[in-house]
Formats: C-alpha cells, sequence, structure tokens
C-alpha cells in the first residue's frame, strides 16, 4: 500500500522542479500575434509575491514602458495564496520576435512571442467555410452518394475538394492533444491556442469563466482595422462553439445566456442559425434563458430585421436596403438536410421552413455584399459533428453534401465577381471515422445472416447501389441493400443496427442508474438483428468523440497560396490576416 504514496511524492517532486511551478505566462511561449492585435498580458505566481520583488520585462525593457501602461497587481487571487500582474487591451505594433522575462526574486521564467506583420491587402472579402467533425469518410461519402462511381473512378468532384491549394490543419489544443469545438474555432478566430471549452481567452485558474485573458478576434480585428461587414452562418445553435467563436471571449462555452449578450455586443451584420430559446426571455414557453432579457427585441431595436423561416429570410435578402439581418430558425439546433428533404425526422414537423444552407449563404452573400469595404463570413455545417458524435453517418454525408453545394455557390459567386475573395474550407477537428466497405442487407440472398456478416470488405465490399441524386446531390433513398459502411472508432455502448434510422436522429445512449453515466439505449433492442456492442469508452461518455489526426484545408481566391503542407490550427488565421492585409496600411 505503501507504493501509490511513494509515486504521489514522486510526482509533486518533479512538478515542483518543472517549469509549471515558476511563473504562468499568457500569452504563452511561442504564441504568433499579429501586429497591432490586441491581447490581454498575465503573470500568474504560483505562490505570494510582494509587488517590490516583481520584474517584467520585455526585450529587455520595463513592462510598463512596452505597453504604455502600468500593470495591476493583483496580491490575493480570488483570495488564494497566489499573486498575479494583469495588463488589459495591449498591443505591440513592431513585428519581430519578443522575449519576455519574468521574475520574483525566487523562481523566474522566459518565454518567446513572435510578432508577424502582413503584406498589402490582396482579398476583398473572405468566407471560411468550417465542416465540424468533417472527417475524410465524411468527404468520400458525400462524393460517392452525389457524383457517383464506375469501375473505380469518380463520376465527378466535389466542391470543397476542387481547390488549387491544400494543406493538412493540425489540431491540438494548448491543454490536450485532442479540441473541442470552441478551442477548435478559436484558433481560426484569433490564431492563439486556448484549452479545450475555452474560446477568444487563455484559459486561467481563477474560477470566472469570463475574467480569463483575451485575445482579439478576427470580426474585431477587421472591423476596426477595415470597417468590415460581418457575417456568422451555422445550421447549429448560433450561440454555439463554432459560430460563437467568431466574436466571444469565455472559457465556458456552454454559457449561452452570456454569449449571446456577446453576440449582441459585437453586433455582425448577418447573424443566422438555430438557439432562438436562449435569445427569449426566461417567460416564455420557448426560453431557456435565466433571465428576462429579450435579445431578439434587443436586436430589432437596433435595426436588424428578424427571420424565422426561409421564405422571410430570402424576401428580406432581396431587399435592397437590408444592411443586417438576424435569422433564427429554430429553438435548437436546425435539422439536417435528410430529415428536411427527405424522412421529415427531427424537428421538421414543428418548424417546416427552415432555410437550407445555401440559402442561408445566398442570403448573407446578398446583404454583405451591400458593404462597399467588403466582409468576412464564416459558414458552419455543425451538424456533420453532431451527427457523427450521435452515430448516424448517413446524416452526416448528408449535411456533408449540403456544405458541398454552399460551397460551390460561394466559389460561382466569387467567380463571377471577378476572384476577389478568398474561400477557405476547413473541419475544425476530426472524428475517428472510416469507410470500410459496404453493408449488404439483400435478405433475399443472406438470409439469416448475422450482422457482422453483411459487411462487406475489399473486395466483397463492390459498389453502394443508391439511386441516382437529384440536382442537389441527394440520392432519394438511404435505405438501400448496399450501402456505405462508415464505422466509428469511439464507441459508448450501443445496441447496433447497420441500418440507417429513418425516424428520428441516431440516439445510441440513454441515461444509466448511476448519475453521469449512460448505457446503450434499449429502444434499438428489438431491431431485427440487433447486436449489443459495448463500448470502448468511459461511461460517462453517451456519444462518439473527436479524434487527433490533422484536418484538411483546401483553398482558393486571393492568398489562397499560402494554403500548402502542413500547418498549425493558428495559421489559418495568419493567412486571413494576410489575405486582407490586417498589419498593414494599403
Amino acid at each position: 500500500m505503501k507504493y501509490p504514496v511513494a509515486a504521489a511524492a514522486f510526482a509533486a517532486l518533479l512538478s515542483s522542479a518543472s517549469p509549471l511551478a515558476a511563473q504562468t505566462i499568457y500569452p504563452i511561449d511561442r504564441a504568433e500575434i499579429l501586429a497591432g492585435a490586441t491581447f490581454d498580458f498575465k503573470v500568474e505566481f504560483p505562490g505570494l509575491v510582494e509587488p517590490d520583488t516583481i520584474k517584467v520585462r520585455i526585450n529587455g525593457a520595463d513592462v510598463a514602458a512596452t505597453f504604455g501602461k502600468s500593470a495591476t497587481y493583483v496580491a490575493r487571487e480570488d483570495g488564494k495564496e497566489q499573486s498575479a500582474l494583469l495588463l488589459r487591451d495591449v498591443a505591440l505594433g513592431k513585428p519581430g520576435n519578443y522575449k519576455i522575462e519574468v521574475s520574483d526574486g525566487t523562481q523566474s521564467r522566459s518565454i518567446d512571442w513572435n510578432v508577424y506583420d502582413t503584406g498589402a491587402r490582396r482579398a476583398k472579402n473572405v468566407i471560411l467555410f468550417i465542416g465540424d467533425g468533417l472527417s475524410p469518410a465524411h468527404r468520400v461519402g458525400a462524393r460517392l452518394l452525389s457524383k457517383g462511381i464506375r469501375e473505380g473512378k469518380s463520376l465527378g468532384r466535389l466542391a470543397i475538394d476542387d481547390m488549387p491549394h491544400m494543406a493538412f490543419v493540425a489540431t491540438a489544443g494548448s491543454d490536450s492533444i485532442i479540441t473541442d469545438s470552441a478551442n477548435a474555432a478559436s484558433a481560426y478566430a484569433t490564431g492563439h491556442k486556448t484549452a479545450v471549452n475555452a474560446m477568444g481567452v487563455y484559459a486561467d485558474r481563477t474560477a470566472n469563466p469570463f475574467d480569463d485573458p483575451r485575445v482579439e478576434t478576427i470580426t474585431s480585428v477587421i472591423r476596426r482595422q477595415r470597417n468590415m461587414a460581418i457575417g456568422i452562418v451555422t445550421n447549429t445553435e448560433i450561440e454555439d462553439a463554432t459560430p460563437a467563436a467568431m466574436v466571444a471571449h469565455t472559457r465556458r462555452r456552454a454559457a449561452y445566456d452570456q454569449i449571446v449578450e456577446q453576440l449582441f455586443a459585437a453586433k455582425p451584420d448577418v447573424l443566422m442559425g438555430g438557439g432562438a430559446a436562449n435569445f427569449l426571455p426566461q417567460a416564455d414557453a420557448l426560453s431557456k434563458r435565466k433571465d428576462d432579457a429579450d435579445y431578439i427585441a434587443k436586436f430589432r431595436d437596433a435595426g436588424y430585421p428578424y427571420a424565422t423561416t426561409a421564405s422571410e429570410l430570402n424576401l428580406l435578402a432581396a431587399r435592397p436596403d437590408t444592411k443586417k439581418l438576424l435569422g433564427l430558425f429554430a429553438p435548437g439546433n436546425m435539422d439536417g438536410v435528410l430529415d428536411r428533404k427527405f424522412l421529415k425526422g427531427g424537428g421538421v414537423k414543428k418548424y417546416p421552413e427552415q432555410p437550407d444552407l445555401t440559402e442561408q449563404v445566398q442570403g448573407a452573400l446578398d446583404i454583405l455584399s451591400r458593404n462597399n469595404n467588403g466582409f468576412f463570413l464564416m459558414v458552419e455545417s455543425g451538424l456533420i459533428d453532431k451527427y457523427a458524435h450521435a452515430l448516424d453517418m448517413e446524416r452526416a454525408v448528408y449535411d456533408t453534401i449540403m456544405l458541398d453545394n454552399a460551397v460551390k455557390l460561394a466559389k460561382d459567386w466569387a467567380k463571377a465577381r471577378g476572384e476577389d475573395t478568398l474561400i477557405l474550407v476547413v473541419a475544425d477537428h476530426n472524428h475517428p471515422n472510416s469507410l470500410v466497405g459496404t453493408v449488404n442487407d439483400d435478405m433475399t440472398t443472406l438470409p439469416n445472416t448475422p450482422l457482422r456478416e453483411r459487411v462487406g470488405v475489399y473486395e466483397k465490399a463492390g459498389f453502394p447501389n443508391y439511386p441516382a441524386p437529384d440536382a442537389g446531390g441527394y440520392p432519394s433513398r438511404v435505405d438501400v441493400s448496399r450501402r456505405l459502411a462508415i464505422f466509428s472508432a469511439s464507441i459508448p455502448d450501443h445496441y447496433e443496427t447497420l441500418r440507417p434510422k429513418l425516424d428520428n436522429p441516431n440516439e445510441p445512449t440513454e441515461k444509466d442508474e448511476a448519475p453521469g453515466t449512460f448505457k446503450a439505449n434499449a429502444k434499438y433492442k428489438d431491431v431485427p438483428g440487433a447486436v449489443l456492442r459495448l463500448g470502448n469508452l468511459p461511461a460517462m461518455m453517451n456519444a462518439s468523440v473527436h479524434s487527433g489526426e490533422d484536418v484538411i484545408l483546401t483553398a482558393t481566391g486571393p492568398g489562397s497560396d499560402r494554403v500548402q503542407g502542413s500547418m498549425d490550427n493558428t495559421e489559418v488565421f495568419r493567412v486571413i490576416a494576410d489575405a486582407l492585409g490586417l498589419a498593414s496600411n494599403r
């Protein structure tokens, strides 16, 4: 029984000797910072220190001289025996390498930053498409279903693949090799790493999730520097991690009420998605807010026309005098294209007039292009991720086809204008999904065949037999006799049926008796041939999880030549900043 105690003591000894026991400095070591972009500078001391013992120098100069103002000293941060130093809203205008040296008279630490410049502006507009959780398996599935294949050759190319520049993008966060959508999107929006669940901040040690050291977002920089229009479009809740990360500053992605407040403060010109429930005052039957604030009314009072259906969106976007728009098309997430167009599951019966992502993008382009200074538009196909979590591969693939249609629309729009728009298409993180073959469900040739024996691999996979796609690239049926077998490497306990869910999106788990744990959803137990699959994840996980492989980035338009080889996710921000010349007056 003594070994665990000795091991713990040894671990503590190692910790005390490591750099982590010295000061923590934000921005972190090796941060890449856009010249002129604002950020908060913070030093966290591991214990109590007296202010007269603290020395902070940047390239040999006192910190106050470098930033033009003095730091705030916090004697006991959060009332604990730990001191801190903080400067809010500072910037470094001169490009170059910066060495930050901190000492408290006992311990010292030094880190390095790189402050970078940009060239002259090359693009008038930037459109950033994010396929949330978009894996290579989803892309291939979308290509097979929407384009077809014969004798091993695709009968067409996806718009997301038909781009001149491509790179692999590493996605790790500051705290883990696995990201969530918050810190992944934050890397694109700020150029800085952060921790899981955080966006627009470095996640510090304080209890308050809104006082962490901030970094400026791309939407803030372009409005301050270029007075450009801003659009945020998604088919998830608009307060969800990816859209929120374009403007928000918090380390708690679930703080929807406060994120709505930050969205209102930022006032993007176009804001579209689901999530109306957190805009409505708590007295409203659909509300999820915990206060009486009515943010739909606030946006209207600020001059925003409001759309709740596709027809309202199309009507408002077509009006030449519409310069901004709030569109909220469902209380929660919107429905995916497989349910909206074909199955009528999910929330479609309650909200039958939800717009397609292509309609949202077209409306956003119509409105944002009325700003002569150009625009930045982020478009998320967010349900790819949510369906992948739920092991609902058919819905994920159909929403990937929808993303591709939206990208094609944007590419055609940009081409007609003379190619003044940088278009980027990227996933925020991966899912551990793989296309391993096909599922043969022809019971006339395979009667009473065990479930796993219906999976065709290698030459037995053959080719799927989905019907020819419609004009949008969608086959009319997914319950065909030879379907794609896309499996996840991360699974909770669930009943595997190898069949598409034709009534509603898949729900692989349900709550178990132990608090915070989940078990296989019994609603699928009696489906013919269903097999209980024991999961490989902790019981606290109710769904599949993200994976750490690099994601694919494709690009076209002015500035896309920076997209090549292997990149870090923070470099996507730099591609955008460089294309717009955000550190240049040209």
